[in-house]
């Protein structure tokens, strides 16, 4: 009977909004994380569901890593497991702990989950996948080892761990060269992450490349929209005038990202004259 009931309660998850659920939602994650008997399918969306921000809370932390760190877990469970633990990371190191009641996890289980994240990066017994997932969680918290791992990253040959590396600069600082030369890379995916790294650092000298792909980029439409967002980021006093015409597109994906973008820049380039008046 308590098992019926755990499916019957997880079953209910997959289908409500995470805004809308339950306070003991962190109890159910864990029933399917680890109780017996429960499929990988429904493990892997409960530590999908794990890294929301709304469930995630010390316990659960925990059971994510020791998931990421098991050598007899599934690598795609694994994998995910690692991806689920960077929203965290993110939002405590961005918040910081003077008002620890506003934040999911306690700053003990902080400073344990970047250290043992080192660790299991550092474990050429882990996986290449899942160290690369772990790379890609940990650097929402930068810390000064994540520089080195990313050059080697980008230094690799294999393709996957160059997608890694582009998507960790737009976290980490001081890899404007690494990511124009991304910008020229054959693959898309590694273009679109090179192009939110630009954005998220204002990398000035990946203009062109980002303009050119606003201007002319229609066969894939991720990295189009990702261009819009950097081009207001990267030059806010010329996006107006690059990204006017999307701001009327048809597809309303394009048009409201174009808006969006375009209000951002007016905002920062009215914060840039206060800064300037100021001075």
């Amino acid at each position: 009977m308590k098992k019926n009931t755990r499916n019957t309660s997880f079953a209910h998850l997959k289908g409500t909004p995470p805004w809308d659920w339950p306070e003991d939602v962190g109890d159910t994650l864990r029933a399917v994380l680890d109780g017996d008997g429960s499929p990988v399918s429904d493990r892997f969306v409960a530590a999908d569901f794990a890294g929301q921000l709304v469930a995630i809370d010390d316990d659960l932390v925990s059971i994510l890593l020791r998931i990421a760190g098991s050598a007899t877990e599934p690598e795609e469970l694994r994998v995910r497991a690692a991806l689920s633990l960077g929203p965290v990371l993110e939002e405590a190191y961005s918040q910081g702990f003077e008002d620890p009641e506003e934040l999911p996890i306690s700053e003990r289980t902080y400073d344990a989950l970047v250290r043992r994240l080192r660790r299991l990066y550092l474990d050429a017994g882990v996986p290449a996948t899942v160290r690369r997932r772990i790379l890609e969680a940990a650097v929402r918290a930068p810390q000064e080892w994540h520089r080195g791992a990313i050059r080697a990253a980008w230094a690799s040959r294999d393709a996957k761990w160059r997608l890694t590396a582009a998507f960790c600069m737009r976290f980490v600082s001081g890899f404007d060269k690494e990511i124009v030369a991304a910008l020229g890379s054959r693959r898309v995916d590694i273009r679109y992450e090179a192009i939110r790294a630009a954005g998220a650092w204002s990398v000035d000298a990946a203009w062109p490349r980002v303009a050119a792909i606003v201007e002319g980029e229609r066969r894939h439409k991720p990295l189009l929209l990702a261009a819009i967002e950097a081009a207001a980021e990267i030059r806010p006093g010329q996006a107006g005038e690059l990204l006017a015409d999307l701001a009327g597109s048809a597809d309303r994906e394009i048009a409201a990202v174009a808006d969006e973008a375009l209000v951002m820049a007016e905002g920062m380039r009215e914060a840039d004259e206060d800064y300037d008046d100021i001075w």
